[in-house]
């Protein structure tokens, strides 16, 4: 009788434990939400350079390169970058969901300019690449 109580006890308490899930949500979780979502915005990864002189910024991703619309967005992905740059034209590997606006511009050089909506993820760049994105007039 007293293996019963005691096994009925152990029962009792263990399943009175909460399972405490995390609470926090972890950065990972916040992108696969952010991929997943369907709000109409893209998530594009690709090298962000912006020319504070020029006021201009570029996305180049592995097939073409977006015109970035200067915004405080746009602004706010800078300051993320600024620790990464050796200099003004060094391209920072960014992830970031976008809204993609033609554009309606004829004398410019980019058939779509980006929106940047949210900053999903900022890294360093490889120390091997040698390429350079300059923005000319």
């Amino acid at each position: 009788m007293k293996k019963i109580v005691f096994i009925l006890i152990a029962v009792i308490s263990f399943s009175s434990c909460k399972n405490d899930t995390k609470q926090n949500v972890s950065l990972e979780e916040n992108r696969a939400k952010s991929y997943d979502a369907n709000d109409g915005f893209i998530t594009m990864k690709g090298d962000f350079v912006y020319d504070e002189n020029k006021n201009a910024a570029v996305l180049q991703t592995a097939n073409d390169i977006y015109g970035v619309i200067v915004d405080d967005n746009m602004k706010s992905l800078n300051e993320k970058v600024k620790p990464f740059k050796e200099d003004q034209y060094t391209s920072v590997p960014v992830t970031v969901r976008v809204k993609r606006i033609e554009n309606s511009n004829e004398a410019s050089l980019w058939k779509y300019n980006l929106e940047i909506k949210e900053i999903l993820m900022v890294e360093a760049p490889n120390p091997n690449k040698d390429d350079v994105i300059k923005l000319a007039n």
